[in-house]
């Protein structure tokens, strides 16, 4: 079998191909199953070898490549950043996502599109369900849901939320080099999701695209915090004091956001848990290794 990742130099790109090629991703679980093996052919590409905006350039690569499965992690993801350019959010996430999804059906591949919790608009009183009306509120959100409509019932589909990972810019970095200054740190306590974390997510994302099991699939580490909690919690992973994390309000935020953002985040991992896979870890379980493994720098002599 013959794998094509987009979007491998990214967070969960990165971990993808390690777990693939059947290694264990910084932060991952050591007793973890992974799905690589010999027989896995894994090929990886980052923005510089493949612009997925260039319908030419997605075909040129996957006639070279002949892949069995492609994961389409490749996206742009600066949710407020998209708010501002909506031109180059569609380009990106839901024409680059017809490209990958027309290219796949040439060649014969099955398609893995990484989706996310921004394509509800948070309203709901529980969980969303995999068949829940997407409703988006941002451009970020709509660009992704765009994606998702270009893909066809054989497709997989997995959305996520507030993703963190070993490398590049994340929650749990951004907190952890807060916490290196003074005084205390704000963050809102009326926005709640599943923390995510790559490591873990990358190794159910394999296994979907190599049993390449089609449809819509929540996948997200178990638990539920607001964001001001999950600070509290990155500061006690790494011995710092969680009191110096203050709640606020989102409307209280200075400057505001430019992209609004679903107050509730949750997603019901259901149609892992009733087709009877494996679920992830808790996130407090996924938080500890991935403190770890970013504080080992700050504490080297």
């Amino acid at each position: 079998m013959r794998v094509l990742v987009t979007g491998a130099a990214g967070q969960l790109g990165r971990d993808l191909v390690d777990v693939l090629s059947g290694g264990v991703p910084a932060g991952g679980r050591t007793d973890a199953r992974t799905v690589g093996v010999a027989k896995i052919d894994v090929v990886g590409t980052d923005h510089s070898q493949l612009d997925v905006t260039d319908r030419c350039a997605v075909e040129s690569i996957m006639e070279a490549i002949r892949p069995d499965v492609v994961v389409h992690t490749a996206a742009w993801t600066a949710v407020d950043a998209c708010e501002a350019d909506p031109d180059r959010a569609f380009a990106t996430n839901a024409m680059g996502t017809r490209h990958m999804a027309t290219a796949a059906r040439r060649h014969g591949a099955h398609l893995v599109y990484i989706s996310t919790d921004y394509v509800f608009d948070g309203t709901s009183d529980r969980p969303y369900l995999e068949w829940d009306l997407p409703h988006p509120l941002s451009v970020y959100g709509r660009s992704k849901l765009g994606g998702e409509q270009e893909l066809d019932s054989s497709a997989t589909v997995i959305r996520t939320s507030w993703v963190c990972g070993a490398h590049g810019g994340n929650m749990v970095s951004t907190v952890l080099r807060l916490a290196a200054g003074d005084g205390p740190l704000r963050f809102v306590d009326d926005q709640r999701g599943s923390p995510t974390f790559t490591a873990d997510l990358a190794a159910t994302v394999a296994m979907l695209a190599t049993e390449r099991l089609p449809g819509v699939f929540h996948v997200t580490n178990q638990g539920v915090a607001s964001w001001y909690e999950f600070a509290g919690a990155v500061l006690d992973a790494a011995g710092h004091d969680p009191s110096r994390v203050e709640p606020i309000a989102t409307a209280e935020l200075d400057p505001p956001r430019p992209a609004p953002r679903p107050a509730n985040s949750v997603l019901d991992n259901a149609a892992l848990r009733l087709g009877g896979l494996t679920l992830l870890p808790d996130w407090r379980d996924g938080l500890d290794r991935l403190v770890a493994v970013l504080a080992a720098p700050l504490e080297a002599p």
